[in-house]
């Protein structure tokens, strides 16, 4: 009977995603803040692409670089949400090893690869106020449209070879523990811990891009900052430095809602050993959801150009 067992999970041809571990009972419950945040995260973003699209007053480094947050978040939550509504909803949890393992591990590299991507977009936007601020009269010279351009592409080809391993790592792996990944998405460590070999390669490459981004970006939006931080403090009159700082702390606060839920997810995730799984999953889902939310209501409330434009926008559809 005990080899009888093991076979049937040696290799097994179809994965269920659990969703919320210990909550199934209240899926459909947590589905409605969930598809809540989802939806005005989608509405938020696609407006955000929309105003900078039709007002020509916002085509410049600053806007092209919020267009790329945005995007980045409606591919972040749509690569995730619909899936993980799909089985709340209606039970939608199988995974068929030969079909859509693929798909699992497209999703995979999907999540991680954006939210590089993420980290880059938010180095480029300190770039960008750092020469806005404390090189004025260089910045339409400096960030021409063909450098932010250059920007965006290196930003793209970072992520998206530092997370190729991923996918081909978890493919590699033999599973025989169980087939049910305890998680709402394909999340790259919830799927190793299911392979039944010596994955440290794929837990230390997690590691390694994860130490490697936040690194690198990290110190370098803190540099920029504290340099426009004294480029603002001189400037000769408070209305001018409110409203630089203005501009700059709707930055931080996008970038802290950003690292700070990553960065946390991804230790406790890892060394977390006594954290109950939910709590995990639930961690991880939050950190998918909330800045893909955040990103678009705290830049079209605190950044002035963008909102005096929807409420012109509002204002001519009502009359």
């Amino acid at each position: 009977m005990s080899d009888s067992n093991t076979t049937d999970i040696t290799n097994p041809s179809t994965f269920i995603l659990q969703g919320i571990p210990g909550l199934e009972a209240s899926h459909v419950w947590i589905s409605i803040p969930f598809c809540t945040m989802y939806i005005i995260a989608i509405l938020g973003n696609v407006t955000i692409l929309f105003i900078v699209k039709i007002e020509q007053s916002l085509h410049g480094p600053m806007y092209y670089f919020l267009c790329m947050l945005a995007i980045t978040d409606l591919v972040l939550s749509t690569a995730t949400v619909p899936k993980m509504l799909s089985n709340f909803w209606f039970n939608s949890r199988e995974i068929d090893f030969n079909i859509d393992f693929s798909a699992c591990l497209t999703q995979m590299y999907f999540i991680h690869c954006f939210s590089v991507m993420e980290s880059g977009i938010f180095v480029a936007l300190a770039l960008d106020r750092y020469v806005a601020i404390c090189d004025p009269l260089r910045h339409s010279t400096t960030l021409t449209n063909s450098v932010v351009a250059k920007i965006g592409l290196a930003v793209l080809l970072r992520s998206g070879i530092l997370t190729l391993p991923y996918p081909f790592l978890v493919r590699q792996w033999p599973y025989c523990r169980t087939n049910i990944i305890p998680h709402s998405y394909c999340d790259h460590i919830a799927v190793v811990k299911l392979a039944c070999a010596d994955t440290c390669i794929s837990s230390y490459y997690g590691l390694f891009v994860v130490f490697s981004v936040i690194g690198l970006d990290v110190p370098f939006i803190i540099v920029s900052y504290i340099q426009i931080l004294r480029a603002i403090f001189s400037l000769p009159t408070k209305d001018a430095r409110l409203k630089t700082f203005g501009t700059c702390g709707s930055h931080l606060c996008c970038i802290l809602s950003f690292y700070l839920p990553e960065f946390f997810s991804s230790l406790v995730h890892r060394f977390g050993h006594k954290v109950p799984l939910h709590v995990l999953v639930l961690i991880a889902n939050v950190y998918l959801l909330v800045p893909p939310l955040l990103h678009p209501i705290i830049y079209g409330v605190r950044t002035k150009q963008i909102r005096d434009r929807l409420l012109r926008l509002f204002t001519r559809k009502g009359t």
